[in-house]
């Protein structure tokens, strides 16, 4: 029997090499750890990398939103006050999520790159495997298994003021500080 692999790095392909690198680096509190000739690593852990960036010698098409393929990579944090923190920091550097999504399963933030490519930030809201499928088995998950779009802003400050982490991992905390403005989760994950 064969070990189970695990994830180890993602490429992306880009003509903007150089944006691309300082994004990753931001979002992700990482660093070059390679860069010559078109080609960039990023690492931000123990991985000796975790982003590869190509900047091939020619013209690239961007991609179509409505196009087929990967459409994001997720990175978890280990709490929502890790999560909120990170915010807080990105968002400090003029990188605003596209949407914030209170998935039920997750509590999750997407960013788009400087390419038009998804990157999701989250905390599971459930402490095991188990929980998170039982949720996914039942109704509030099969009325509606996208989400509701939530404003991170506003959770980072009901955290700070004692809001609990439980109360604001639920799709009621979303709901009772929803929005009109906020955008609808399914149009802003496909379009640009």
């Amino acid at each position: 029997m064969s070990s189970t692999p695990k994830f180890a790095h993602v490429v992306f392909q880009t003509s903007r090499l150089q944006a691309m690198r300082d994004w990753y680096c931001t979002v992700l509190e990482g660093h070059v750890v390679h860069e010559a000739g078109g080609l960039c690593f990023i690492t931000f852990d123990d991985e000796h990398h975790r982003i590869g960036l190509s900047s091939p010698p020619i013209p690239l098409q961007a991609r179509s939103p409505a196009a087929a393929g990967m459409h994001h990579v997720a990175y978890t944090f280990a709490s929502l006050d890790d999560l909120l923190e990170r915010f807080a920091a990105v968002e400090a550097k003029g990188i605003s999520p596209k949407v914030s999504i209170q998935h039920g399963v997750t509590t999750s933030l997407y960013y788009q790159d400087p390419d038009g490519n998804y990157v999701e930030m989250q905390v599971d809201n459930f402490a095991t495997p188990r929980e998170t499928t039982d949720y996914m088995q039942g109704p509030e998950f099969a009325d509606d298994d996208v989400g509701i779009a939530f404003n991170p802003e506003l959770m980072r400050e009901a955290r700070a003021g004692g809001t609990p982490i439980e109360t604001l991992k639920t799709r009621a905390w979303a709901v009772q500080t929803s929005r009109p403005d906020l955008p609808d989760p399914v149009v802003a994950l496909t379009s640009s």
